[in-house]
């Protein structure tokens, strides 16, 4: 993975971009990982970082983690969305790691 830092504004929220990578797992899958140190929490978040990860497979998002403002953290999986418990984000990324891993494993027959 590769990290790049930089400064944007996000919704008027001045912002450290702290890892954006691309993940290639095959020909027909990918993920999608941008994460931002912020200067203060979203609203719904009480937490001080902006994510987004994404698991692609042949052009489907099958599963997303992400902090919209106002929605809080919550994930995607299998067309469901749930709250997440944000902790620190290491733990937000080993999650959606395995939640990929659980994924690839549940869907290995197609």
């Amino acid at each position: 993975m590769t990290t790049r830092a930089g400064v944007v504004i996000i919704s008027n929220v001045k912002a450290v971009e702290l890892l954006r990578a691309r993940v290639v797992y095959s020909e027909i899958a990918f993920a999608e990982l941008v994460l931002w140190r912020i200067s203060k929490p979203l609203a719904g978040s009480k937490h001080r970082y902006k994510y987004r990860l994404a698991y692609v497979v042949r052009g489907k998002c099958v599963v997303r983690y992400d902090n919209e403002s106002g929605k809080g953290d919550h994930r995607h999986y299998h067309g469901r969305e749930s709250k997440y418990a944000f902790s620190t984000a290491e733990k937000l990324i080993a999650d959606f790691q395995h939640d990929i891993a659980r994924w690839n494993d549940e869907n290995s027959h197609s």
